[in-house]
């Protein structure tokens, strides 16, 4: 994948900020956000593969959605946290270029996977006779197995375009892992080609996937508005807003992020970067789980096991 002629064999990560106490209050911070996002994200695994009533579509997705959030936390989390604390801060260039590949991975699969679980929600509410037929275990397996596939083909390009040019000069990142601005600012050789081709593949996969994610999420709003049944009405609405929240922060960092020319970024990147590295992967199991009536069941269930 990477191409360029690099005569940098390593670079230094400058980080969120230099002060030391700023420093030791942002990990003692970030851990505890990092150790709620493991346990919320895989507490959601364990519990939809050992209760039965939860082996549904909807949360066959969840499954794939938390375990690519704990994935793609600890390709962030676990460096940054260390970084917090030392003073050498630097990463080798293929140690670089596969902590961006492997955020890029999976930050592209939750796009895809969020879609596919908008989608899902659309055709259970919308034409819930046809839902076991539409959603049946072949479609959601084709559907996780193309968002995975599609992740890893734009991955594999934005890698290639970031790290493919001729790194002679400067090594300093000025951030806290290696994304595509900061690394890109340090490139020698002319970046506009690179530019356009990850600014068209970032269009395709957030442009198109929250596209069909507000689609889905209107047609159900619509529906829910229709039903005479007030609480279940409330219910839907309550459903609805908070996976909105979720995806519209979610979304709206990463598009402020990336559909920017790399000249433009500026102080705020670092705090957009936090809301969608560090802080979505954690609000992810609360919002989508720990707040409905099934999972909160399933859970009193399965202590209830447990204790017995």
């Amino acid at each position: 994948v990477m191409g360029g002629n690099h005569t940098q064999t390593k670079f230094v990560l400058l980080g969120i900020t230099d002060s030391p106490r700023a420093q030791t209050l942002l990990f003692g911070l970030f851990l505890l956000i990092y150790v709620v996002t493991l346990v919320g994200n895989i507490g959601i695994i364990v519990l939809v593969w050992v209760v039965p009533s939860l082996h549904t579509p909807m949360y066959f997705f969840l499954t794939h959605f938390s375990f690519a959030e704990v994935c793609y936390s600890t390709v962030i989390s676990p460096k940054m946290l260390a970084d917090l604390l030392s003073e050498n801060k630097t990463i080798s260039f293929a140690g670089c270029a596969m902590q961006f590949h492997f955020f890029a991975f999976f930050a592209t699969a939750e796009c895809h996977l969020l879609a596919a679980m908008a989608y899902d929600r659309y055709v259970a509410i919308c034409n819930p006779l046809l839902y076991m037929t539409v959603i049946s275990s072949h479609a959601r397996w084709r559907l996780v197995a193309l968002s995975y596939l599609l992740a890893f083909l734009s991955a594999a390009i934005y890698t290639s375009c970031t790290f493919g040019g001729s790194f002679c000069g400067p090594n300093r990142i000025d951030h806290f892992f290696c994304d595509i601005s900061p690394v890109l600012k340090l490139v020698c050789s002319d970046t506009r080609s690179s530019e356009v081709a990850i600014f068209a593949f970032v269009i395709i996969n957030t442009v198109g996937t929250s596209t069909i994610i507000l689609v889905s999420y209107t047609c159900i709003l619509r529906a829910v508005l229709r039903t005479r049944l007030t609480q279940s009405r409330s219910r839907a609405f309550h459903t609805c807003t908070s996976h909105l929240t979720a995806v519209s922060l979610f979304y709206g960092t990463i598009f402020f992020m990336y559909l920017q020319p790399v000249s433009s970024h500026g102080s705020l990147d670092k705090v957009a970067s936090i809301v969608y590295t560090v802080v979505t992967p954690m609000l992810n199991p609360f919002i989508y789980s720990l707040r409905n009536k099934e999972v909160k069941g399933a859970l009193v269930r399965f202590r209830r096991r447990m204790l017995n």
